[in-house]
């Protein structure tokens, strides 16, 4: 297939590979890595950034599916990279396993979550690369290495957060927990109600974050706690939520001067919601209204601060949103490429409508992100430099020399990653 067009799930990021390349099998997987001089390894397309984006050839696993093996003693599943988490259920349910911690969007392969730091909430909940407990990764020589806390050390500890630059990521073991309901309560609060309460309410639930919206005094909070009540599964609302938000982002965009009005209608739209279902289940939220995405991970200690000073400026900013801000708690891992790397972190995700120009908003926010010393998500949009980088990552250095003897032909490198590792 030549020069066929690729693009992201919003659409801003686009390209045109040489080859778009879906393997069957490991060998022939190693055949291509062995005769193509470039390669990027694509999953959803749900980063935001241009880090699958190549004018080589462009590799999916979507034949890369499934359950390979498990380990029923510890809960543990070792899976086939490819795997989309949307699927991943019907391959974990018949073994009473659960992934122990999952975003709000499951569109996603295994490989690009692990590989870009993909997060819930929780504060004593890592990243998804945090419950790796071994991968197997195939390398620019065409040689397999099998990777853990026992065998290929320094490379596991590198390589869960590698945005593909390390290898092709071929299987990966996930410790999971057994199979559990959890119990998602949305309500309603204060602004000033959340500020006085959150480092309570942290504690008090097993996931839990809010949208806050800059012209409104209330925010929509939701919680999820594991529970062994019945079932009570999501009832599908009309107008829906998506319908509302795709409504009031489309008025947004063409009459900025609502944005206020419309955002301080939250009660109109916004009512008390409780369901119960299983993790699998509760976890993902329908996403239909496109957007891209700008997101942060800032020191716990200073999250509040953020965000409030985030909220200010978004309240007078040029560019006007109608998306809320995403606030979260990830607990610090030690990973070195991971944006949780030794730091507890709140994460701040400002996000805008797909037809709006991102930067116009991004711009005038992402400085107050950085003041608060933010690493970036790899999956979402950042203006942050090579050297930038460096100041924040303690492991910097060490990653891209074992990066570079990995695969001294930068194979695995595009031009977006390029710039990103080899100018510091």
């Amino acid at each position: 297939m030549n020069q066929q067009k690729w693009s992201n799930w919003s659409g801003y990021q686009q390209s045109q590979p040489e080859h778009i390349l879906k393997p069957n099998s490991i060998e022939e997987l190693k055949s291509i890595v062995q005769n193509q001089s470039k390669i990027r390894v694509v999953g959803a397309g749900h980063s935001f950034t241009p880090l699958v984006c190549t004018d080589a050839t462009l590799l999916s696993l979507d034949n890369f599916s499934g359950v390979d093996s498990i380990n029923v003693d510890v809960a543990q599943a070792n899976i086939w990279s490819g795997t989309r988490l949307f699927n991943l259920d019907q391959y974990l349910e018949p073994i009473q396993q659960a992934l122990m911690q999952q975003g709000d969007i499951d569109q996603q392969s295994l490989a690009g979550a692990v590989s870009t730091g993909t997060h819930g909430t929780g504060v004593d909940l890592h990243c998804i690369s945090g419950y790796v407990e071994a991968f197997e990764l195939l390398t620019a020589s065409g040689e397999i290495l099998s990777c853990s806390r026992q065998e290929n050390t320094t490379l596991f500890e590198a390589g869960r957060v590698s945005l593909g630059s390390l290898g092709i990521l071929t299987k990966i073991t996930m410790q999971n927990k057994p199979r559990y309901k959890l119990k998602e309560h949305v309500r309603l609060c204060s602004v000033k109600e959340f500020f006085e309460n959150i480092d309570l309410w942290k504690t008090q639930h097993r996931h839990i974050e809010c949208f806050v919206f800059s012209h409104a005094d209330q925010l929509i909070l939701k919680t999820l706690d594991i529970t062994d009540e019945d079932i009570q599964p999501r009832k599908s609302s009309w107008p829906s939520e998506d319908a509302l938000l795709s409504m009031c982002c489309g008025l947004t965009r063409s009459f900025p001067a609502m944005n206020p009005k419309l955002q301080k209608l939250l009660s109109v739209f916004v009512k008390p919601t409780t369901f119960v279902d299983w993790s699998s289940q509760i976890f993902p939220t329908p996403r239909e209204t496109k957007f891209n995405e700008m997101e942060y991970q800032i020191p716990v200690e200073s999250g509040i601060a953020c965000l409030q000073e985030v909220l200010a400026k978004l309240k007078h900013a040029k560019a006007q949103t109608f998306f809320p801000v995403e606030f979260r708690f990830v607990k610090g891992d030690d990973i070195w490429l991971s944006p949780f790397y030794q730091q507890d972190s709140i994460s701040i995700s400002v996000h805008q409508y797909y037809k709006q120009a991102p930067r116009l908003l991004f711009d005038e926010i992402e400085p107050i992100l950085q003041h608060y010393q933010g690493r970036p998500h790899w999956g979402k949009m950042h203006n942050m430099t090579a050297m930038q980088l460096k100041a924040l990552y303690p492991k910097w250095d060490d990653f891209m020399q074992l990066r570079a003897q990995l695969d001294p032909t930068q194979k695995f490198l595009n031009p977006y990653l390029e710039k990103l590792f080899l100018d510091s």
